[in-house]
């Protein structure tokens, strides 16, 4: 079955505080995007990989990946006005009969293990949302300003590569766009469809503040020795 990665770079990363989208930021003296995208084709040579950009940034995103290995050329695509309409325009690029990962640019630290195990659940199940437990205690804030205690041993953080068979996520995102679309698998559920949870990976962060980068850069040292 072929294999198509929608990876979504179509923020402005203003957390980090700089003037330069966080995809573009460099670790280890490269860009975070080629990071995420190598993981993807090492995984799966023959995936096709289809990039999702702001379109003031699409030139540079070619430039980046001009000579970037891989079996096919990736596809370039405009991002939305939100993370919905952004997918939406990447999904548009992958055909019904496949395995489609939907990942953030920026979680440049995902295994080839994981999304080896998302295909595998995803080719059975119709999908693969790799989550991890949370570690804090949590509260949950009323409407009259006062909180109480979420039980987290019932709680999961949500990662990506959420991973799906192409036909399901496609007619799911025929649905009218909704705020409560924070991800594809609420998108998926919205649509009458089962999401299928999978254990996901403590060091698969999305860099978003700069300690973030300190994090990912000793990771990837770690994992070159």
């Amino acid at each position: 079955m072929e294999t198509f990665a929608v990876i979504v770079a179509g923020g402005s990363g203003t957390r980090m505080g700089g003037s330069v989208p966080k995809q573009f930021l460099k670790i280890r003296n490269e860009p975070i995007i080629l990071h995420t995208a190598r993981s993807f084709s090492t995984a799966f040579p023959a995936i096709q990989l289809v990039l999702v950009f702001p379109q003031a940034y699409i030139n540079t995103g070619k430039d980046l990946f001009k000579n970037f290995p891989a079996a096919k050329h990736p596809v370039f695509v405009t991002g939305g006005d939100t993370r919905f309409h952004s997918v939406k325009n990447g999904l548009d690029s992958v055909p019904e009969n496949a395995i489609v990962f939907v990942h953030d640019a920026v979680r440049c630290l995902v295994s080839n293990d994981l999304i080896r195990r998302c295909f595998a659940n995803a080719s059975e199940n119709g999908s693969a949302i790799p989550v991890v437990p949370v570690r804090d205690s949590l509260r949950i804030l009323n409407d009259d300003n006062d909180s109480s205690v979420l039980d987290r041993n019932k709680v999961r953080a949500v990662q990506t590569p959420q991973t799906f068979q192409a036909g399901l996520i496609k007619n799911a995102f025929s649905l009218p766009y909704h705020p409560s679309f924070t991800d594809e698998a609420t998108v998926f559920e919205a649509a009458g469809l089962k999401v299928s949870l999978i254990a996901g990976e403590e060091n698969n962060i999305k860099v978003t503040y700069p300690a973030d980068l300190d994090f990912a850069e000793s990771v990837l040292n770690r994992l070159s020795k």
